[in-house]
């Protein structure tokens, strides 16, 4: 069974935490993975940098620009995760924007996420036809989950779809806004996930953009399987050492 299945059915809200491949330093990558295992954390989202980041808000857009800055490509990437499987159990998933996964190649980007053991792809700018048509067979052919985003603006029979040609969990955007822009969440959006929870979509949601805190995390995973913290993390490791990354967890659950 993939991991990424194995953590949705665990009986608990499942906390994800997105940061910036090769920041704040180039050779962090493999060792913020393993505190955040070591700290309960029930998945990872690895960011891939890229120069224009149009989902991330300031906060990620910076440490994207700093990771390139500190020489982090595809390439190195793959080369510091060939053996994060010796010591690593949780689902890992790869997030990034379709033109490096393309300059690469892709054929070769997913038999190297496959090689290491990565379990999920979210690619924010890959639309639902182009990847059907065109990667669906591919992806599946190398063990790879592709996540899908939603928004409150997206139609009930758009998330359907998504929901049909998913397998494993949907990306629920908590406001249209950019990552990193949200203080709380207001009625509108518990409207929202409540309307998203009540079309008993067969795939889980988790919700990412907003969640910071305590507080952000329990609001966001009151009807949804879980949450994903990115700006609020990446704040934390640029004004802390990696080993301090327990007290950041802590502070959520």
């Amino acid at each position: 069974m993939n991991r990424i299945h194995q953590a949705l059915q665990q009986d608990k809200k499942l906390l994800s935490i997105y940061f910036t491949a090769g920041y704040p330093h180039l050779n962090d990558t493999v060792t913020i993975i393993k505190e955040l295992e070591k700290n309960g954390v029930d998945m990872i989202e690895i960011g891939l940098p890229f120069s224009d980041p149009l989902a991330d808000g300031p906060t990620i857009q910076e440490s994207s620009t700093i990771a390139i800055g500190n020489g982090m490509t595809t390439q190195l990437l793959f080369d510091q995760l060939k053996d994060i499987r010796k010591s690593v159990q949780i689902p890992l998933v790869i997030m990034g924007y379709f033109n490096p996964m393309m300059q690469f190649g892709m054929e070769k980007f997913c038999q190297k996420c496959a090689e290491i053991g990565i379990d999920g792809l979210i690619i924010p700018d890959l639309p639902l036809a182009i990847y059907e048509a065109e990667y669906k067979a591919l992806f599946e052919r190398y063990g790879l989950h592709n996540i899908f985003l939603i928004t409150p603006q997206t139609s009930d029979e758009r998330i359907q779809q998504i929901d049909t040609i998913s397998d494993s969990f949907i990306y629920m955007v908590s406001s249209a806004a950019v990552t990193g822009s949200q203080s709380g969440f207001a009625t509108e959006q518990f409207a929202y996930f409540k309307r998203i929870a009540d079309l008993k979509l067969k795939n889980p949601q988790i919700v990412g953009f907003g969640i910071k805190d305590q507080v952000t995390f329990i609001q966001a995973t009151t009807y949804q399987k879980g949450a994903i913290i990115g700006s609020a993390f990446i704040q934390f490791l640029s004004k802390n050492p990696i080993k301090n990354i327990s007290k950041f967890v802590k502070s959520i659950r």
